[in-house]
């Protein structure tokens, strides 16, 4: 057990406990176990936190990446405790960046193709859900699918204000066969993992693996930005727009005496590429 490597303990622990793991997560340990290269000779009861730290610190890539590498030390360690191979979990004092606050760019269109052409790609379908319907991370994540009206295509959902809680927000032609995929698995919640209901935080890991794929680095809410400024571009209904984004109109009067119909609503979906 003294003399035991990082690399020999990885590969014990990935035969083990990783296959426990969901696909998802199996993924982005394998990927964060190649920033720890570095490392991988060293004995590992002789592996101390600082050296985890400079794993996380010089990896060279985003807070998604270094949480992963923090996750992994984290699950080596547990590991290597089970086996009596360690007696202090130096991973407990290692730190990774938190989710950054966003900056409020929107998607680009080229970005925007990217995500189109990986479509089949685990998680994509979401972001692209995101992108389309302009709701907000929890709205989404807690849309039961019953709440999906696949007749006359449209959502009803929204949490945050009186403009915005149970809002229409028609499916834009272009993501119905994803929504209708994701209703057709008969879950309690559209998005869901392994049957049930997705954290935000096992979310953000999900998107996060899908924000590295096409190379930015953007948060759920730039999807809801890029949403009301790909309408506000295409010279959508301001109205309209403010309901869509579950938005109290700033002018009065619109927000007093102008209604718009499910149909108008769906009209302005429709001015989205």
């Amino acid at each position: 057990r003294n003399k035991v490597t990082l690399i020999e303990l990885y590969k014990r622990w990935e035969k083990i406990k990783l296959p426990k793991l969901g696909k998802s997560s199996q993924g982005s340990l394998k990927s964060a176990f190649k920033h720890c290269q570095k490392y991988y000779g060293m004995k590992y009861r002789n592996i101390k936190a600082y050296q985890m730290q400079d794993c996380i610190d010089n990896c060279g890539r985003g807070y998604a990446t270094q949480g992963a590498i923090k996750t992994l030390w984290g699950h080596l360690d547990n590991f290597a405790f089970e086996c009596d191979i360690i007696d202090k979990m130096y991973s407990q004092l290692t730190s990774a960046p938190p989710i950054p606050e966003t900056s409020r760019e929107p998607f680009t269109n080229e970005q925007v193709k990217q995500l189109w052409a990986i479509k089949d790609d685990p998680w994509v379908n979401t972001v692209l859900i995101y992108i389309y319907t302009g709701f907000r991370l929890n709205e989404l994540l807690g849309m039961k699918t019953e709440w999906v009206n696949t007749k006359e295509w449209y959502f009803r959902n929204g949490n945050k204000s009186d403009a915005g809680k149970g809002r229409i927000v028609p499916i834009h032609e272009r993501i119905k066969p994803m929504v209708k995929e994701l209703v057709d698995q008969g879950n309690l919640y559209l998005f869901s993992h392994q049957g049930k209901k997705i954290s935000q935080s096992k979310y953000y890991h999900f998107w996060s693996e899908v924000m590295e794929k096409i190379g930015v680095d953007k948060t759920p809410h730039e999807a809801r930005h890029t949403f009301e400024t790909n309408l506000d571009n295409a010279k959508g209904n301001r109205k309209c727009i403010d309901m869509l984004m579950g938005h109290k109109s700033k002018d009065v009067g619109n927000r007093v005496y102008n209604h718009k119909t499910i149909e108008q609503l769906r009209d302005t979906i429709a001015l989205l590429e």
